[in-house]
């Protein structure tokens, strides 16, 4: 199996590596258009600033291409973010495959970001396979997501959220599954199986 993973400046792409490394996956890190489009499964890592991020994208020309890819791909954290249709920070325009505003979390939540471990309650998809429906994983965002038609999982922190969503063949999921153990470790292996 050819697993991408996007190189576009995004910070947290090392672990993501080493993560799939520990599933016996040697994942290339790549922003050519060809290989990202040739991978069996991609993914999308990301920390950082949308509107910086979406800017470097869109130089590259990832934009159009990640946008066009038919095989999974599963974007994580600003990933997840980049793939909605817009974000408050900066007032970013976003790639729109997946609906909605990418908002920032109020100050009366408590600390922002949202920074450690926290609930994901998930609806049974196959993405969440052999996980218990309330699973703990790890967290840090200040800006979210909320539900909708495309949530598959939800996290509460001051509201409920969506912490993974599903549209097609992307896959989106807020918190970080190559930091969360061996339960973040079984997420990444169902979406190599997907």
């Amino acid at each position: 199996m050819k697993v991408a993973v996007v190189k576009y400046n995004a910070g947290n792409v090392r672990s993501v590596l080493l993560a799939l490394e520990r599933l016996g996956v040697q994942a290339q890190l790549t922003a050519s258009p060809s290989e990202l489009q040739s991978a069996d499964k991609v993914i999308f890592p990301g920390v950082g600033a949308a509107g910086a991020a979406m800017a470097h994208l869109s130089d590259i020309g990832l934009d159009a291409v990640l946008k066009g890819l038919k095989q999974p791909v599963l974007g994580i954290c600003l990933g997840m973010q980049l793939l909605a249709a817009s974000s408050e920070e900066g007032e970013t325009a976003c790639l729109g495959i997946l609906n909605g505003k990418v908002k920032r979390f109020p100050d009366a939540v408590g600390k922002v970001p949202q920074m450690g471990w926290n609930q994901v309650q998930h609806n049974g998809h196959p993405l969440f396979d052999g996980l218990p429906s309330s699973v703990w994983m790890y967290h840090v965002h200040g800006y979210y997501l909320p539900e909708d038609a495309y949530t598959i999982a939800r996290t509460e922190y001051g509201f409920a959220y969506s912490s993974a969503l599903a549209s097609g063949n992307f896959y989106a999921v807020q918190f970080h599954p190559e930091r969360s153990g061996p339960q973040g470790s079984r997420l990444l292996q169902n979406f190599l199986n997907l």
